[in-house]
């Protein structure tokens, strides 16, 4: 496999400011950092990302692995990234044969801290055949409960989301950015620059929303189970039936509301219920 030459440019992910608190006390408070990153792709201009600069180089792989501009890790020879003049240039063997056509099309989404993607959303096609992933009401407890020990920057700095990557109820991989698409984007570039536990994930995680674009980002990952402690869209359902993805959304605790669960959730751990729970209907 082909070295890739990377910058390995990190920056830590909070700073400190000063605040007056309610009683008029003056402290220092740590705050989630928020840096521009503008990415080329062969020396052509793509996309300004906001970030917080933790994982800059997987960060931009992962990008463009998602939009499709990047569809060979073996095309990949470099990533270098440079905070003086806060950009990213990517270099390739080749790209893709429709770049114009789909730099043309762009889809507002969503996301926070992005925005956009290119081409046609809903036209997605030759995605490889998702696996037919299980998923126990137990494991999803003992998972949620290993979640706690994560959101380092979340727990002092706060506005920020969080990302995993998991096997069954084991995190094997975590990203906390200002977004959380740039969550699964630094995810999906790690899995190509790194060769670690992530390849044998079978479970994804996110604090955001469960919309289209993040049900199509964790299917182009191979991965047919979506966990969030947030809500879902109807753009998000509909792709998830469309790819065979189990979404989860509102998991806190020992609740959830599964969606296209049928034969792949298995009910082992139902909690009694107690006075003003929802009735089953």
């Amino acid at each position: 496999m082909t070295a890739i030459s990377l910058s390995r440019a990190r920056l830590p992910t909070t700073l400190e400011v000063e605040v007056i608190d309610e009683f008029g006390t003056s402290r220092r408070q740590a705050i989630a950092a928020e840096r521009a990153l503008t990415v080329y792709l062969n020396k052509r201009e793509i996309v300004t990302l906001m970030t917080l600069g933790a994982e800059p180089e997987a960060l931009v792989v992962g990008y463009l692995r998602n939009q499709g501009l990047l569809t060979s890790r073996q095309d990949l020879l470099a990533v270098h990234v440079d905070w003086e003049v806060e950009a990213a240039a990517v270099v390739t063997r080749r790209l893709p044969e429709d770049l114009e056509e789909r730099l043309g099309q762009r889809t507002v989404t969503t996301g926070c801290g992005q925005g956009t993607v290119f081409g046609r959303l809903l036209d997605v096609t030759g995605l490889a055949e998702l696996p037919d992933t299980r998923l126990a009401q137990s494991t999803l407890g003992r998972l949620l409960h290993n979640l706690g020990a994560y959101n380092e920057t979340y727990k002092s700095a706060g506005a920020v989301h969080g990302c995993a990557l998991c096997r069954q109820d084991q995190v094997v991989d975590f990203v906390e950015d200002v977004g959380r698409h740039n969550a699964v984007d630094t995810l999906a570039g790690r899995q190509w620059l790194e060769a670690t536990q992530a390849g044998e994930a079978d479970i994804f995680y996110t604090t955001g929303r469960l919309t289209s674009e993040m049900v199509l980002k964790v299917a182009q990952m191979g991965i047919s189970v979506l966990v969030s402690r947030s809500g879902v869209t109807q753009k998000g359902v509909e792709l998830a039936e469309r790819f065979g993805v189990l979404l989860v959304a509102r998991a806190k605790g020992r609740h959830f509301q599964a969606i296209n669960a049928a034969g792949r959730l298995l009910l082992d751990d139902v909690p009694p219920r107690r006075p003003g729970d929802r009735k089953a209907s």
